[in-house]
């Protein structure tokens, strides 16, 4: 009886989660390259504003992929130093720390490992992306009435992924020299839910001090 490598609980023995495509030739994908080449420009304020005459949905949509995919490929790089050892909890700093329920498989909330957690987590929001009566990839289906409330819960738990590296694995990040691409990646996503309001500001609280000397060059 061999154990297959997926139960051996090694993180490394498994790829993280496959990126998430958008489509293209679609519109969303045209959302894309237009939200691409507005950040080429280097302008992060700029960049997510609703592009005129677009659907608010959609392009909340587009860009909820596009950071999934970010932080995904930023948490992928550092997962040999996220371990049951070095995180036996979720947490953000000393203050903050989390546990996983997802309403449906898990309803009242476990105390877990940082790996266990982001892995519960970013497979949850894999399988709402995944979702065409959550995110319609095609042209035409409409958005449902509750969707402004899921793309707050997916980026108010992928804000924890970014908290949780700046606060416990930055050292890493600094080696990898993967600071600057961090930095952007995260103030793109801050800049992105300021604009439209999409987490709470006690939400944030975690990386507070952070945000405000991100964002305050940008006034």
């Amino acid at each position: 009886n061999i154990s297959s490598p997926i139960c051996s609980g090694s993180r490394s023995s498994k790829t993280f989660k496959p990126k998430k495509n958008i489509p293209e030739g679609s519109h969303q994908y045209e959302l894309l390259k237009h939200a691409e080449a507005t950040l080429g420009s280097g302008n992060l304020r700029m960049a997510v504003m609703l592009p005129e005459g677009e659907d608010l949905n959609e392009w909340v949509a587009v860009n909820t992929v596009d950071f999934f995919n970010q932080i995904n490929m930023l948490y992928g790089t550092i997962t040999d130093f996220c371990t049951e050892e070095s995180c036996p909890v979720m947490s953000a700093g000393p203050k903050y720390e989390y546990h996983w329920a997802d309403g449906t498989n898990i309803k009242k909330p476990i105390k877990c490992s940082a790996p266990k957690y982001i892995d519960y987590l970013m497979t949850w929001v894999q399988d709402q992306l995944d979702d065409e009566t959550l995110f319609p990839s095609k042209i035409g289906v409409p958005f449902p009435k509750n969707f402004m409330s899921v793309a707050k819960t997916i980026l108010k738990r992928l804000f924890r992924v970014y908290a949780h590296i700046y606060h416990q694995h930055f050292d890493p990040v600094i080696q990898l020299q993967e600071e600057a691409h961090l930095n952007t990646s995260f103030k793109h996503f801050i800049f992105f839910v300021q604009e439209f309001n999409l987490i709470d500001r006690r939400e944030l609280a975690p990386l507070q001090e952070l945000i405000e000397k991100l964002t305050s060059k940008d006034r």
